[in-house]
């Protein structure tokens, strides 16, 4: 059993990582260690005290050796280098840390990590301070108790990366010891036969022969074993908090099968249930159902959409796994007709490159938490064996070693990567390129679109609202300032076309505005497909029909507030000569992540801010994308170069007639009649407009014309304007 104890600052919801919508800057290949990029970044005696320098980097294995006056005082690496478990960002954390000969834990720094319930919302001070307390831990004790022999310091509010760097800690310091034999520790030697499945033994067929055979696995607490567990931990406000139920109630009766086995699996979920569930497994995954009752769930209530389940994690040997809601389904009935009457039932997916060996023991740990004031908690962790029945096992004989096999070409496996991410996310790119085509013929033939002003607008907020809904919200299709960037500093180092190939849809809305840049200016998408843009839109135009009053600036204003946003832009593109990380988060002036990203589930600054940016465009529409919008600026700059003029105007227009002026919603009619490419999003109300009977006075003029010369004909007046309305190329005047 670990024993945990917590610490201030509880916050209720995990922040969700954005992972799949920036353009990433590849900082290192796959064949250079990640000790490298950060040894020179630290001084080591900010590492140990009294350590002076750093050795080089070892052949066999990225670690350094670490010098205090010419004397080894440790062995240094980087966690991200030996394990590869991944935070709630999906990105690993990466630790820097030090041991002596005797394996144990010298001097530890937290050298980079991408966790946003740390950069939202936890003080880093908290998570430095929790990982200052590894300095002296003893991994040989840890090997001897399979990394259960210490005590864990859980942050409240942060229950999931505080568990990752633990895992990463022990496990990476474990190997290493072991590749360097610290300690008197060596690699793991395979004792007895290796096993492969039998998928031809048969299941128990009742849930007590289940049970009793082993097949399903039993973890049953009641609330006198709980309470005697945490009174045990020493901490009086635990003991003061303990349970009132009766002594001998339920406290959660836990139960887990590897159902992944088809024979378990159709023994306990039924032929046609079974069948699903191989359906959904990929080559090499395996799944475990989950069964559970009484006071206490082992999934809890705080995950969320892209969250983890963190009262319970798999462990065996050196693999951890967590499980996310995209690996876990609920179960309905259970097919033996004896099954208890759970009301906790689900599977979970085991990854195929988790590193999970179904033959081998494994064993489920269930935390349980245990408030001990308004903002802080303790938790204690218990261990649910599993292996399966021996019937199931089938020993093989180890070959012979194979002879050295060359390494598969690396542009080859990153091709399969990126390959395989396009593949899972056909969907999200059908839909894509559907919009992308229905937006590019409403841009060709937009003279015929914008003969109805009525036509027009439901076009208009309806797209906008799949653009919010679909692109944002649901496929976080986002493009922000950071990925040009990104996209600059691959550039002018080692520029990778495989590294912006991992998220597809962020690729194709690039090259998507790239071409429309040429065609129709920035306002191709600042004006269609900003998820953000969408929503300010939207608000706006409902703020209008809550008769919300408009604010319209005086032009010399209006006109001296567009530098604003180039300024913003400059300004974050020089920072990112300097430094990428930091201009990253002066990016955050660009509200995207709070509000499309992260779905306003942030600290209350990042949404005060976002709020107040809507509230400002309920009064002036569109007010961030026309004042402070660095990406707008950055889409701007190329404006000009675009190959056609779409936008027709008349000779009268701006002289003396100032009706586009006047209703263009982001004021980027210049008082003299032109269109600023610069401002314009291409909303296409000046082409409603140029071709308004009731408002154009060229268009008046003429009907009138048409209607003096027909006078004879009492429809003449209809028909000319009919007429005229229809006419896709009217000719200036």
């Amino acid at each position: 059993m670990i024993r945990m104890t917590a610490h201030t600052s509880m916050l209720r919801a995990f922040a969700l990582a954005m992972l799949a919508t920036l353009l990433v800057l590849p900082t290192a290949s796959f064949a250079q260690s990640v000790l490298s990029e950060y040894l020179d970044q630290v001084e080591p005696g900010e590492l140990v005290a009294g350590a002076d320098a750093f050795g080089p980097i070892g052949d066999g294995a990225p670690v350094a050796p670490l010098y205090s006056g010419g004397r080894t005082v440790g062995h240094v690496f980087i966690t991200s280098d030996f394990v590869g478990t991944t935070g709630y960002s999906g990105k690993p954390i990466h630790t820097m840390v030090a041991l002596d000969d005797a394996a144990r834990i010298v001097g530890l720094r937290l050298v980079k990590h991408s966790e946003p319930i740390v950069l939202i919302g936890i003080p880093e001070r908290e998570i430095r301070a929790m990982i200052d307390g590894y300095v002296g831990l003893d991994l040989v004790a840890e090997a001897a108790e399979r990394g259960s022999a210490h005590d864990l310091d859980i942050i409240s509010g942060a229950t999931v990366t505080v568990m990752v760097i633990d895992d990463t800690i022990i496990r990476a310091g474990l190997r290493v010891a072991r590749a360097l034999g610290l300690g008197g520790l060596a690699a793991e030697a395979t004792t007895g036969p290796e096993y492969e499945l039998n998928p031809d033994a048969p299941a128990e067929t009742d849930w007590l022969g289940l049970i009793g055979d082993g097949e399903v696995r039993r973890l049953a607490l009641d609330v006198a074993e709980v309470n005697a567990a945490f009174d045990a931990l020493g901490d009086p406000r635990a003991t003061a908090r303990a349970l009132t139920d009766a002594p001998d109630a339920s406290f959660i009766d836990m139960q887990v099968a590897l159902v992944s086995l088809p024979a378990i699996g159709s023994a306990i979920l039924g032929e046609a249930e079974n069948a699903n569930l191989q359906s959904w497994l990929g080559e090499g995954d395996h799944a475990i159902a989950v069964l559970g009752s009484g006071l206490y769930s082992f999934k809890g209530s705080g995950y969320v959409r892209g969250g983890i389940f963190d009262r319970i994690v798999l462990i065996q040997d050196d693999v951890t796994v967590r499980f996310r809601d995209r690996d876990h389904r609920r179960i309905g009935a259970l097919a033996p007709a004896d099954a208890p009457g759970f009301t906790e039932r689900d599977l979970f997916r085991i990854p195929a490159g988790s590193g999970f060996d179904p033959a081998r023991p494994f064993r489920l740990q269930l935390l349980v938490q245990r408030e001990v004031a308004a903002i802080e908690k303790v938790f204690i962790t218990f261990d649910l064996g599993y292996q399966l029945p021996e019937r199931f096992l089938v020993p093989v004989e180890m070959p012979a070693p194979a002879p050295a096999v060359a390494e598969p070409d690396e542009a080859d496996a990153q091709q399969a990567l990126w390959r395989a991410i396009w593949d899972s996310k056909r969907v999200e790119i059908a839909v894509l390129a559907v919009m992308l085509s229905v937006l590019t013929g409403a841009f060709f033939f937009q003279m015929q679109l914008t003969r109805s002003e009525r036509r027009v607008k439901w076009f208009r907020y309806g797209f906008l609202t799949v653009t919010l809904v679909f692109l944002g919200w649901y496929a976080n299709a986002q493009l922000s300032v950071v990925n040009l960037m990104a996209l600059f500093g691959a550039l002018t180092s080692d520029f990778s076309w495989q590294a912006f190939l991992l998220d597809p849809m962020t690729f194709i809305l690039w090259f998507a505005v790239a071409a429309a840049l040429l065609f129709w200016g920035r306002g191709a998408y600042c004006g269609w497909l900003c998820p953000f843009g969408a929503l300010q839109e939207l608000t706006n135009h409902i703020a209008r029909a809550l008769r919300v009053p408009q604010i319209r600036l005086p032009w010399g204003l209006h006109e001296r507030l567009w530098p604003i946003k180039y300024m913003i832009f400059l300004g974050l593109f020089g920072v990112s000569l300097a430094s990428i990380e930091r201009a990253e988060h002066l990016a955050e002036i660009e509200p995207f992540k709070t509000a499309i990203i992260l779905n306003f589930v942030r600290a209350w600054p990042y949404v005060a801010y976002v709020a107040a940016l809507l509230i400002a465009g309920l009064f002036v529409e569109r007010f961030y994308c026309r004042y402070l919008c660095p990406l707008g600026a950055a889409l701007a700059i190329p404006a000009r170069l675009r190959m056609f003029d779409w936008l027709k105007r008349y000779r009268e227009c701006g002289s003396p007639c100032q009706t586009c002026a006047n209703e263009c919603m982001v004021q980027a009619i210049h008082p003299t009649g032109e269109i600023n490419p610069n401002e314009c999003l291409n909303c296409m109300h000046c082409q409603v407009l140029y071709q308004s009977g009731d408002k154009c006075p060229v268009v008046i003029k003429k009907l009138k014309r048409r209607a003096a010369d027909a006078a004879a004909d009492p429809g003449a007046f209809l028909k000319a304007r009919e007429g005229l309305q229809n006419h896709p190329n009217l000719q200036n005047t």
